[in-house]
């Protein structure tokens, strides 16, 4: 007969929760069967174990601190550089014909198929990292910033120019809220490819500190129990991207709901 307590704690669990806990469960059964006998094949438990228990697996947060520092870091970088030029070829028609062409072009480009070029110019250290960081975040802030700027009403550029508005006024107090949308679109794009390129920069690399080589280096080594944990922690770091960036458009759009 099951638990009326677990029962009574059953609808408070959020729906989303339902796969990932049911895949939880069905991976703890069949580990706790040993129904499968591999040493890559490892249970639940010695994933949770290993960021504090085990020597090698608790160098988890450090790598998790050196890898959100690149992304602060090489991020805002790339953010602002793309919000800067893609404002200006959303605003002006040289810019536009002169510069827009060619950033469309090289968006075109898989992200990863830079690092060959980055690596030959910068070496393997870490200023291949941070600049590949900002490029991961250079294109999604570019387009935002581009099409937003565009986005403006064409009755509100016409009442900017009856009123006489100073160039500095048009900008934030009609092109900017005009582009908002568009913008935090762009940045939550923009923050999960600051984090996708740092990870993969740090992984395809393998030297240095960072959560992208401490998942490589436990591959090497064969500890499925590290390289779950590393795997967890990207995800984890990926939804608290997320949510930041929720929370930043609430704070600057509060008329917004999510």
């Amino acid at each position: 007969m099951a638990d009326p307590a677990a029962l009574r704690f059953l609808p408070s669990v959020p729906k989303g929760a339902w796969l990932p806990l049911g895949l939880l469960a069905l991976w703890g059964g069949v580990a706790a069967s040993q129904a499968v006998q591999s040493p890559l094949f490892i249970s639940p438990l010695a994933v949770l174990r290993a960021p504090f228990f085990d020597p090698d697996g608790r160098e988890i947060w450090a790598a998790l601190g050196v890898s959100a520092l690149r992304v602060l870091v090489g991020g805002l970088a790339g953010a602002l550089l793309g919000f800067v030029l893609g404002a200006a070829c959303g605003l002006a028609r040289l810019a536009a014909l002169s510069l827009a062409p060619t950033v469309h072009s090289l968006r075109q480009i898989a992200a990863f198929a830079w690092i060959p070029l980055f690596t030959a110019w910068f070496g393997n250290g870490e200023a291949t990292k941070l600049v590949f960081t900002a490029l991961a975040t250079f294109f999604p802030m570019f387009l935002a910033a581009e099409q937003g700027m565009r986005a403006a009403p064409v009755a509100l550029k016409e009442v900017g120019a009856v009123l006489g508005l100073p160039r500095r006024s048009r900008l934030l107090r009609l092109y900017l809220p005009a582009a908002l949308p568009n913008l935090q679109v762009g940045l939550q794009i923009a923050a999960l490819s600051a984090w996708i390129g740092t990870i993969g920069a740090e992984y395809a690399i393998g030297n240095g500190r960072g959560l992208g080589s401490y998942i490589a280096s436990a591959r090497d080594q064969f500890r499925m129990d590290i390289v779950l944990a590393g795997v967890f922690a990207l995800a984890a770091g990926g939804v608290g991207l997320h949510r930041a960036c929720l929370f930043l458009s609430a704070r600057l759009s509060p008329w917004t709901k999510e």
